[in-house]
């Protein structure tokens, strides 16, 4: 029998782009597709349960809050996954890239896999230039302070179960995918990347589409990096 994979979406307000997300997730590879609703006012619950995944809510508002929620979700299951893929729900990951991310984890060479945008192809205007120069900033930084080689906090990523149980996530918002990056670097748990595509998002960022979102993101980024240090 294979490994055992599961994937953890968190979801805001994506009734457009989740059915698509779900839809391009190759089934052949996993177990269960968690969604988890974050406080969503539109039908992202309804189109995510249709397309066929495990809906659950989480009404703090947080991607890290979601992420965690959807943890929980895996932890209450007689038997747990041996590997987590988180993936954005607003369609700008290819699902389908899901066997290239992984690879790494199914050959024994690493517990934690990121899919590098800065690495793969990004269709011109899918990340803001905020995005580009936090990213450089943030992987500038783990690389000076902890000798990382990350290219990218790339929220398409995939960790063992046993990875995720050792470092213990906490992060209940913006901080998250560089917590586990950092985490993943002071337990010195083997990681790599893989280069993935990545293109415009159906619908607007709530995050880097506003001036408010992109500072707290920024500061919470490089205040996690150094937390740790």
């Amino acid at each position: 029998m294979g490994q055992i994979i599961d994937v953890i979406i968190p979801a805001f307000n994506e009734a457009d782009a989740i059915g698509e997300v779900i839809g391009e997730i190759p089934q052949n590879l996993v177990r269960h597709v968690i969604v988890v609703d974050n406080n969503s006012t539109d039908q992202t619950a309804n189109f995510a349960a249709k397309a066929g995944a495990k809906v659950v809510s989480e009404s703090e508002q947080g991607y890290g809050a979601a992420c965690l929620r959807g943890l929980a979700e895996l932890r209450s299951l007689d038997a747990q996954p041996d590997v987590v893929v988180f993936i954005d729900a607003d369609h700008s990951d290819y699902p389908e890239e899901m066997v290239d991310l992984i690879q790494p984890i199914s050959e024994g060479r690493a517990e934690l896999v990121i899919g590098s945008r800065a690495l793969g192809n990004r269709e011109k205007g899918a990340m803001m230039p905020q995005q580009i120069f936090g990213n450089w900033l943030a992987t500038t930084m783990m690389k000076m302070i902890y000798g990382a080689q990350f290219t990218d906090l790339g929220p398409f990523r995939a960790i063992t179960w046993r990875a995720l149980e050792e470092i213990g996530m906490e992060d209940r918002n913006f901080g998250w995918t560089v917590e586990m990056q950092v985490k993943v670097l002071k337990k010195k748990i083997s990681y790599t990347e893989v280069p993935v595509r990545y293109r415009k998002r159906i619908g607007v960022s709530k995050i880097t589409g506003t001036v408010k979102g992109t500072v707290m993101a920024g500061y919470k980024i490089i205040t996690t990096i150094l937390k740790y240090a």
